[in-house]
């Protein structure tokens, strides 16, 4: 499937296995991923912005899947209207102001769950300066900021064994505070302690973040906490 493969090129979900032959195969995770990238493609977001979205640690899956269902559910109830309509009109009624409307509440849906997207992603100045380097990001450039992303989570999740204080383990906050600045906006050391608080107090952020581990995000904040206020 094209779209699968464009998707795979841009780094927005890979296979979770590829074959000898060159055969992508998805599993269940990348469904779950899928419908999400739908979702948001459903309200217009640019695959950028999508991207963008997906791989922050406070995005929340279950209630992207909750209002993609809610949203299809309309859409399917739009096109049985619809074609009411149509059969009506083959036997002579036609009301087309009740298909406006059956539209009009559909499109008012939509709008509403991309508003509360833009608000939920777009009220800080970091995300506007973030939104913006998005922009401007070549695919390369956006695959390798995802890559670089996976492997300071993934040495953290390693590193969980020491002390927060070890000298290696601050060193990759040093890392993570660079990789933001770098990618998305300007990580200041408060920004930093801002997000490593959240990584325990938001349960969106620690379930992201301990996929890489158990304990992974406890472990990071600990670590920012103290890198911080050195």
């Amino acid at each position: 499937m094209r779209t699968l493969r464009y998707y795979d090129e841009i780094g927005l979900i890979k296979p979770s296995e590829l074959s000898e032959a060159g055969y992508r195969y998805y599993d269940n995770a990348n469904l779950v991923l899928l419908q999400q990238i739908l979702f948001y493609r459903e309200l217009e977001f640019s695959l950028k912005e999508i991207q963008h979205m997906l791989s922050h640690p406070a995005h929340d899956q279950k209630q992207a899947l909750s209002k993609h269902r809610a949203l299809l559910v309309m859409k399917q109830n739009h096109i049985a209207d619809l074609i009411r309509l149509v059969d009506e009109t083959l036997g002579g009624d036609n009301n087309m102001c009740q298909d406006q409307q059956i539209n009009s509440d559909y499109e008012e849906v939509k709008k509403r769950y991309a508003s509360e997207v833009k608000v939920r992603w777009g009220q800080t100045d970091a995300f506007a300066e973030s939104s913006s380097n998005d922009g401007k990001r070549t695919h390369d450039e956006s695959v390798k900021m995802m890559n670089e992303a996976d492997e300071i989570f993934s040495a953290f999740a390693h590193a969980a064994g020491k002390s927060p204080s070890d000298p290696d383990v601050q060193q990759l906050v040093r890392v993570w505070q660079a990789h933001i600045t770098k990618y998305h906006y300007n990580c200041t050391d408060e920004i930093l302690l801002g997000l490593g608080e959240m990584y325990t107090a938001d349960g969106r952020f620690t379930e992201n973040i301990d996929r890489y581990g158990p304990g992974t995000a406890a472990f990071i904040s600990e670590a920012i906490k103290l890198y911080c206020v050195k």
